[in-house]
């Protein structure tokens, strides 16, 4: 009988692994600071043992003592974990697996590949729902695509799910700082915790839900970058049952932005009372949702793939990929050597866990077409390759190039510049990010640093585009091998404004030397020219 060592195998998450390792007939050694409840587990479990044991101390007596055949961390938090854990596994010849699902920490696992292998042993770091479950369900919703263009994911735990520090230290060592992620084909920062959303989970024969989630960073951000075929954008989310929740930990964001404090870890402590003030709150019910973009046969798909748990089996989702690979490990299905939990199962290992627990899951695929595909109609087939390419956003994308910007210089147009967020003249390095959400479009341009954005969308068979509380119905006309906006209609705060009164706008796109080109000027009755701005861009591979 093979043993197991779980590091943290008496806590939220690792008493479940503890329990489900046992079910599959291995010998337990439930290790942890505090042998009272790890000596109680092991008492109500078959072939188990209670161990005292700290993964910040030195673990090389325990190991040469009871000579496990893997130790799996279970503990955390792995925000501002060293590797000590893996370097006595290795030195002891002891495969090790951990549950970390700190960007960093599972990023960083390769370097002990060669002293992995050395030793025979295989280390494996992100065994959880990130990055071992979400990789396999986007090898799943991806395998026929071509292209892959973004990945968009969230967790939504229920608010009985067991939480302890370690979890609470996790969520808010980025709460308020920067999160590099892969957005318009180059790294951009965003703000841990914001770029709020409400997010539906839905699956057939299941009360759908609808939870508020918010940026958290995750090993996802650069294992999934690099490991899809064309580098898609990716972008994780997480959120508690109630918003109030997710709406307090972005309040208490603002004071490390503004530098008042750097970290919210040191709360941590005091946030497992407030949340238990409310653990009978709300439902047993958590959720997980993926949905990839990209390119199949030549068609765009949005395939999402929901999973929903009930009666409060969503505390063991994290699990599962550490019982899996402890099982592949046993039946020598893994060889040595360093790695994340990225790529490593598959889907349809999972689910046959899910059988056993309140868990199920779905594949939603929905065709798309592209916005200005569906305000031209047939138009849109007769522009330039290089316009088509530009108008066909969908998901995620980029362009870069060059421009040069003329500004009124009256100061009522300078002052209409600065509330659009118009860049200043002179000739700029253009960057142009592509976003596309439910067939909405957000284009950011960024002008040698200045940057100003505005959205798209489709109304009466319009092209709109809303600054602000301003929004504007263009025409898209065909003009030579490109098109042309033509303006018909205007609002403010939507209420429509007479058409006499509107910006004299005109913008035009076509092809020259196999580039995209533009032209857009815009300016007022009786103040005149507000910006004029020309240019090219190629898209981003």
């Amino acid at each position: 009988m093979k043993k197991i060592l779980v590091l943290g195998g008496y806590g939220g998450f690792g008493s479940r692994l503890s329990r489900r390792l046992a079910g599959d007939g291995f010998q337990v050694l439930i290790a942890g600071r505090n042998q009272e409840p790890a000596a109680a587990l092991a008492r109500r479990l078959p072939n188990a043992l209670a161990l005292r044991a700290d993964r910040n101390g030195d673990l090389t007596a325990i190991l040469r003592e009871h000579r496990p055949f893997l130790l799996i961390d279970a503990a955390g938090p792995f925000q501002s974990s060293d590797y000590r854990v893996v370097q006595a596994c290795i030195a002891a010849g002891i495969h090790y697996i951990d549950l970390a699902d700190a960007r960093d920490f599972v990023g960083a696992i390769g370097t002990f590949d060669e002293q992995a292998r050395a030793a025979g042993v295989a280390v494996i770091s992100g065994a959880s729902s990130v990055p071992a479950l979400s990789s396999a369900a986007v090898a799943t919703l991806t395998h026929d695509m071509d292209q892959v263009h973004s990945i968009e994911m969230s967790i939504s735990a229920s608010n009985r799910a067991t939480a302890g520090v370690s979890v609470a230290s996790a969520i808010l060592s980025y709460v308020g700082k920067p999160v590099r992620l892969w957005r318009g084909r180059r790294f951009q920062e965003k703000t841990g915790w914001h770029m709020l959303k409400r997010q539906g989970y839905a699956v057939a024969g299941k009360p759908a839900l609808r939870r508020l989630v918010a940026l958290a960073d995750v090993p996802d951000h650069d294992l999934l970058v690099d490991g899809t075929c064309d580098r898609p954008s990716v972008l994780f989310r997480a959120g508690p049952e109630f918003a109030f929740q997710t709406l307090f930990l972005w309040l208490l964001s603002w004071p490390v932005i503004w530098g008042w404090v750097t970290s919210l870890r040191q709360i941590s402590r005091f946030l497992l009372p407030l949340q238990g003030l409310t653990a009978r709150l709300g439902t047993a019910r958590s959720a997980m949702t993926i949905a990839t973009k990209g390119i199949s046969q030549g068609t765009m798909l949005v395939r999402r793939w929901t999973l929903v748990a009930d009666n409060g089996d969503g505390v063991e989702i994290p699990t599962l990929p550490a019982q899996l690979l402890a099982r592949a490990l046993r039946d020598g299905e893994l060889a040595p050597g360093a790695r994340s939990g990225n790529g490593l199962l598959e889907l349809r290992q999972f689910r046959e866990l899910f059988q056993s627990l309140s868990l199920n899951d779905e594949i939603r695929e929905t065709p798309y077409k592209p916005l200005y595909q569906r305000v031209m109609g047939a138009g849109f087939a007769r522009l330039s390759k290089p316009v088509r390419a530009m108008h066909a956003v969908f998901g995620d994308g980029g362009a870069k190039g060059e421009a040069h910007v003329d500004r009124g210089t009256s100061f009522a147009a300078r002052l209409v510049a600065s509330v659009f967020g118009f860049p200043p003249a002179g000739n700029h390095s253009l960057h142009v990010s592509f976003e596309e959400e439910n067939g909405i479009e957000r284009w950011e341009r960024d002008f040698s640093g200045d940057r100003f954005s505005s959205c798209l969308s489709e109304q009466d068979g319009h092209l709109v585009e809303r600054f602000g509380p301003f929004r504007f119905a263009f025409d898209l006309l065909p003009r030579g091998n490109g098109l042309s906006m033509e303006i018909r209609k205007w609002f403010f705060l939507g209420v429509r404004l007479p058409l006499a009164l509107a910006p004299r706008s005109t913008a035009y796109e076509w092809t020259q030397d196999d580039r995209f080109h533009f032209d857009v000027s815009i300016a007022l009755p009786l103040i005149g020219l507000i910006v004029h701005y020309r240019g090219w861009l190629r898209p981003l591979a």
